[in-house]
């Protein structure tokens, strides 16, 4: 039997999850600077499905193809908001959470704070974000791509805006700090100690923030990994991310179908 279903939901694109009628616990994926088109989300979609999760892998960049990330500049991410909210009304969805690397990290902080400041429903069950800025960054530009250590290379464009809400970008900044501390709910963060790309003292940052804030995120520092782990720090961190959604998510089966094991 194939253990992996692809299913196109109307409105969201395609989900991969395990054979059946769920409900399962549902896991939004947000790629980073890598565009929708890469593949990385859909990957990450079929390592969660393969333990038991919904996942979908949700495109946000704007234009783009397969040679071509696109951009992230001026997203809307009352769009995110809205597919949470279907996703949360889904027979096949238990409780549903995010995952976001990079900048889908970035997107997945700023949606959440941004929905409970705003008192906007269907609020992710549990938010995990790996090598995550603190603070809003500029504008993504594809075209303009280079690779880290060229002339004229920068991870973002402080010029322009990479997200807006509610159809404005005035209150989002580039370096204004992401404020997920006013989201309650379970909330994971991991980081490689060695990453080129995002330093790892945004998510130090990012901890001590949520600390004062009498939170209690789970932080991992992957010892020595660059922005995204390789090898068997690769397989450690879904480990610890699966396990992560499990607990938070898990519930949401209702008894009817328990999740995949965790190898």
């Amino acid at each position: 039997m194939l253990q992996v279903v692809n299913r196109p939901l109307s409105g969201l694109g395609q989900s991969y999850g395990p054979p059946g009628d769920g409900p399962f616990p549902t896991v939004m994926v947000l790629h980073g600077s890598e565009g929708a088109w890469s593949g990385y989300s859909y990957l990450t979609a079929a390592i969660l499905a393969a333990h038991g999760f919904l996942a979908v892998p949700f495109g946000y960049s704007v234009g783009g193809d397969v040679w071509n990330a696109g951009d992230i500049r001026d997203v809307a991410l009352d769009r995110t908001a809205e597919a949470l909210a279907v996703l949360h009304a889904l027979p096949l969805s238990g409780k549903v959470g995010l995952y976001g690397v990079s900048r889908g990290a970035e997107h997945a902080l700023l949606v959440t704070s941004l929905m409970v400041r705003d008192g906007v429903p269907s609020l992710p069950d549990a938010v995990a974000v790996h090598a995550a800025p603190d603070v809003i960054c500029g504008a993504f530009v594809g075209a303009s791509c280079r690779d880290s250590g060229d002339p004229g290379w920068r991870a973002w464009d402080p010029a322009e805006r990479a997200w807006t809400w509610r159809g404005s970008s005035d209150a989002l900044l580039p370096t204004t700090p992401i404020e997920i501390e006013r989201y309650a709910g379970p909330l994971f963060l991991s980081h490689g100690t060695r990453d080129a790309m995002w330093s790892v003292a945004m998510t130090q940052r990012l901890e001590a923030r949520l600390l004062r804030a009498s939170r209690t995120p789970e932080v991992h520092l992957l010892a020595g990994q660059d922005h995204n782990p390789h090898g068997e720090d690769e397989n450690e961190h879904h480990r610890m991310l699966i396990t992560f959604l499990r607990r938070t998510l898990e519930a949401a089966s209702g008894g009817k179908r328990p999740l995949g094991q965790l190898e």
